[in-house]
């Protein structure tokens, strides 16, 4: 009986761990997965694993909410500013959440019946509510989006929102200062600078199905698996020769072959999209190994020149590209410039490499997808320079015994 009221499951982490958003009791960086300290969570099921930029929320299938890390600006929704190291439950105001996303310094919950909930940081309006704070450390709720939300993403400093009627909503100002330094003289369109839930332009005929965030660029996948891309686009993460996209534009299906998208995340840089045949395309930044394949820019005779500095009629775009290794991934994910993907029941890992959050015990960048050894993991999870997976007991247990707090 004793045995079977134990833990099923330990959380492995590796990465940045400045904060303490491993959970494992210290703040020392880990370069190969190390069991996170799980007492917390008891016998509790485990839902979704995140990571925002130096903190870590778990979800468990009863709709609770486990946090560690940062928390300087009350992005553990708390109700104080204390970095924790070890995960700790998290009260959601008697509420049941399912999904969240986590931003750098703050934390969007999406509860059972289509409510969001925010904290940490609102410098820049990112936590999408009427009252006029620079953080909170207690959950607010974005009362403006009026109908139940299905679907939330969070950029650095922006945030997304798909409603069950299918609409985009956007609001925080991440983005404001790119859009008008690439629009003057015109003026950056409100959605760019509205710090509570704003329409995006260009989706109104379109039913969004999820979102996605990078840094200061947008993702929308439609309903019949058409991708719509805005926001800046200096490192080709928008697939066009425009340094900015004020306005949700549609990529070509041609790019991918004329296949439909069926998933789609996003890095801060870059961009990952799955297609329903299985095949996985990456575009955007690849200097750190993100794209996890050779980097280069590709001529598109169908695109036309249209960016500043633009010589001689045409210009080079980043193109999507396959990533052979990565065919009928179960589950991927995306950190600031590094990647996990769940391939075959194996544990791959690629891009900036600087923390050791591939996992391969070494800080040298990992430019093609490679298995992270030891682990078979049924979740994982990115923070902005850590990653997390969820494995059985039974997996890397003797490789990786529980943590001890570090000296």
């Amino acid at each position: 009986m004793e045995t079977r009221s134990r833990l099923e499951f330990c959380l492995h982490s590796w990465g940045a761990n400045s904060y303490g958003q491993l959970g494992q009791g210290h703040v020392e960086d880990q370069a190969a997965p190390r069991r996170a300290d799980t007492a917390a969570l008891q016998s509790r099921a485990v839902r979704t694993v995140c990571g925002g930029g130096g903190h870590s929320v778990v979800i468990t299938d009863s709709g609770e909410v486990f946090v560690c890390g940062q928390n300087h600006r009350g992005q553990l929704g708390l109700g104080h500013n204390t970095d924790i190291a070890t995960l700790q439950l998290c009260p959601v105001l008697n509420q049941r959440i399912t999904h969240t996303a986590c931003g750098w310094d703050f934390t969007l919950l999406l509860t059972d019946g289509g409510q969001l909930l925010a904290c940490g940081s609102n410098a820049f309006g990112q936590l999408g509510v009427v009252q006029k704070v620079m953080h909170s450390a207690d959950l607010l709720v974005i009362e403006s989006l009026k109908e139940p939300v299905v679907g939330v993403a969070a950029g650095l400093r922006h945030a997304l929102a798909v409603t069950d009627s299918g609409c985009t909503y956007q609001w925080g100002t991440g983005l404001f200062s790119h859009a008008k330094r690439a629009l003057s003289p015109h003026p950056v369109p409100p959605h760019l600078s509205s710090k509570v839930p704003s329409r995006v332009p260009g989706l109104d005929q379109r039913t969004a199905r999820l979102v996605a965030a990078g840094s200061v660029h947008c993702v929308c996948l439609t309903g019949d698996g058409d991708l719509f891309l805005w926001g800046s686009n200096k490192h080709g993460q928008l697939t066009t020769t425009e340094c900015f996209l004020s306005s949700a534009t549609v990529l070509r299906r041609s790019l991918l072959d004329g296949e439909k998208i069926i998933n789609v995340w996003c890095g801060w840089t870059h961009t990952i999209a799955q297609t329903e045949s299985g095949r996985v395309f990456t575009w955007g930044r690849g200097d750190y190994g993100q794209l996890g394949r050779q980097t280069s820019t590709s001529w598109d005779p169908e695109q036309q020149s249209a960016g500043p500095g633009t010589e001689g009629g045409s210009q080079e775009v980043c193109l999507p590209a396959e990533v052979k290794a990565l065919r009928e991934a179960t589950q991927i994910t995306c950190g600031s410039e590094h990647n996990l993907a769940i391939v075959g029941g194996c544990l791959l890992s690629w891009g900036w490499n600087e923390h050791g959050m591939c996992g391969d015990g070494s800080q040298a960048d990992v430019f093609h997808p490679q298995p992270v050894p030891g682990l078979k993991p049924l979740l994982i999870g990115c923070g902005a320079g850590h990653s997390m997976a969820l494995c059985p007991t039974s997996t890397g247990s003797r490789q990786n015994p529980a943590p001890t707090p570090l000296e």
